[in-house]
């Protein structure tokens, strides 16, 4: 229990912490910081546990919480341990705020972001990891409804939905444009359309890093890389006499249609894009985009069944 020699009057307690003594006599007066005591001669005397508690008040009103917040606060921390874990958990949200707005700050600095961007990144990073969630389980709700729950596509909405639990608390300026850029995505009706196309058609997209292409017919996914993706670098146009040299190497005549018709529906940058924003808010490795390679063996595809032009560098998918 606290002495006589371990109390403070008002006027002590103010050069003690920095907060006046009007401030202190309206808190004590409002049960914020109960006095312990009273001198021989009235006057109000506070202990370590006030000194505590008044710490704590005063951080509460500097984050702009309200009196009756305030006291919800310390009616739940009772002992001077309890009041500084309060504090402690108070001071936590507050850096982890400032961090967020740091972060933004940073990216703001770096890309020179127009005033909407930069109200839209603010305000995304000031989501609860609740509501970020949430914006991505309307996405993925929106795009399977309706789809079979034991077709292969409800594996793909649970992969889909892998947001992390909270953006860390130092985020880097590529998690945090990651995260605009996300949600931009997943707003945009033309990704949402084409997502929805790839989870009706009953199969899982061919350009997750990694995965390969199911159909007996359809080519290697690691041979597309290598020589489609060889090709592609070295400017090799699809409908040329070498660009079909390498067509006859991945995919047999027989094959062309269907495989092109199969590539057509799950080759899309947008969505391996989305793949890779998620692995940079994960805190994963960028995977290098496996997308052009087979865009280029599309072109290559059409140029030999005569669905396109005869030598176009690109493709979209």
């Amino acid at each position: 229990m606290s002495t006589d020699a371990e109390r403070f009057t008002i006027g002590q307690l103010a050069e003690r912490t920095g907060v006046t003594s009007r401030t202190i006599r309206f808190w004590s007066d409002a049960g914020l910081v109960p006095p312990a005591g009273r001198s021989a001669t009235g006057y109000r005397l506070y202990d370590a546990e006030a000194v505590a508690r008044l710490d704590l008040v005063q951080t509460l009103r500097e984050l702009g919480l309200g009196l009756e917040v305030v006291r919800a606060v310390l009616a739940r921390a009772t002992t001077v341990a309890q009041v500084a874990a309060a504090h402690v958990a108070v001071l936590d949200d507050q850096i982890r705020i400032l961090r967020l707005r740091r972060a933004v700050l940073k990216t703001v600095a770096t890309r020179g972001n127009t005033i909407e961007e930069t109200l839209l990144m603010h305000k995304l990073a000031r989501l609860s990891a609740q509501e970020r969630q949430q914006l991505i389980d309307d996405f993925v709700d929106g795009v399977f409804a309706g789809t079979d729950p034991g077709a292969p596509g409800a594996g793909l909405a649970r992969r889909m939905r892998q947001l992390p639990a909270d953006l860390p608390d130092d985020p880097t300026p590529e998690q945090v444009d990651a995260w605009i850029e996300l949600a931009e995505l997943i707003a945009d009706p033309g990704f949402r359309e084409r997502t929805r196309t790839m989870a009706q058609a009953g199969q899982q997209p061919r350009h997750e890093a990694g995965q390969q292409p199911g159909q007996p017919d359809a080519p290697d996914y690691q041979s597309v890389q290598d020589l489609a993706g060889q090709a592609l670098a070295a400017g090799i146009a699809p409908g040329s006499p070498e660009g079909q040299a390498v067509l006859d190497r991945l995919v047999p005549a027989s094959a062309r249609p269907a495989t092109l018709r199969q590539l057509e529906t799950f080759t899309d940058a947008r969505v391996e894009r989305y793949w890779q924003l998620l692995g940079i808010l994960n805190g994963q490795p960028p995977f290098p985009p496996t997308v052009p390679a087979f865009e280029w063996l599309i072109a290559a595809l059409r140029a030999s069944l005569g669905d396109g032009p005869a030598a176009t560098g690109t493709a979209s998918g």
